[in-house]
């Protein structure tokens, strides 16, 4: 059963999360901390996290930062703040999404479904060589190893949050093709993209900005103006 961890110090709306997601048959840990939430993410085995930003000890945004350190499994805010400032800090630190109270329990069910699923496809289509040491995908000095779920240039590794791992797997396993922002978010998020240009514009820049901590500059990931972008593969 898939284990979803709810921090919420809000009881009637954790309370609404848990039977909601219970009935969906999620199994359900809530956690009213931070620090509470931590402790129970480290014990294990849990396989996506619902998190709150206005927590009573530490902000939301300092434990979505310290999952995301461990692992790669989808996080969704869910949170009364509404300004873009904080929804594009909340992307920008490896969330998944960003859903703002009040909101549809079902739409929640919804998004959470639609992560576990696309995080699931990513772990299980991996052809992948006997001994793991050839890249799935090579371009340049850049190397991805999809079983590994590692990516690297030259012989650094770049350290990728899950989702910018598979925009990353996205674009480079459909090279010189040009996407647009609405399509990359229904494909990577499997959502309707309702206006989420600015998630797919955050990804993608902090994507550049860690392959860029390698020199030459990284510029295959290119933007086509007015249409999206592209992965431009290194032609030998």
């Amino acid at each position: 059963m898939t284990r979803v961890l709810t921090i919420e110090n809000d009881n009637m709306i954790a309370a609404l999360e848990r039977d909601f997601l219970e009935a969906n048959g999620f199994d359900v840990i809530v956690a009213a901390t931070g620090k509470d939430g931590l402790k129970i993410f480290d014990k294990g085995n849990i396989d996506a996290v619902l998190l709150d930003i206005g927590l009573p000890d530490v902000d939301g945004f300092s434990v979505c930062q310290k999952i995301r350190e461990l692992s790669n499994i989808p996080i969704l805010f869910i949170t009364a703040k509404t300004s873009d400032e904080d929804k594009l800090k909340g992307l920008g630190m490896g969330a998944d999404d960003y859903i703002v109270k009040p909101f549809n329990p079902s739409e929640m069910t919804a998004r959470l479904k639609a992560h576990l699923a696309i995080h699931q496809r990513l772990l299980g289509e991996r052809p992948q060589d006997a001994d793991g040491k050839t890249p799935d995908i090579e371009s340049g000095d850049l190397r991805i190893f999809i079983k590994r779920h590692q990516v690297f240039r030259g012989k650094k590794e770049i350290v990728l949050t899950g989702k910018e791992f598979k925009l990353l797997l996205f674009l480079a396993s459909h090279p010189n093709q040009v996407f647009s922002k609405k399509y990359l978010f229904e494909m990577i998020w499997h959502l309707d993209a309702l206006g989420e240009m600015a998630t797919v514009t955050v990804h993608v820049n902090r994507l550049r900005d860690k392959l860029n901590e390698v020199e030459p500059e990284f510029t295959a990931i290119e933007t086509v103006w007015g249409n999206g972008y592209r992965f431009r593969a290194d032609e030998e």
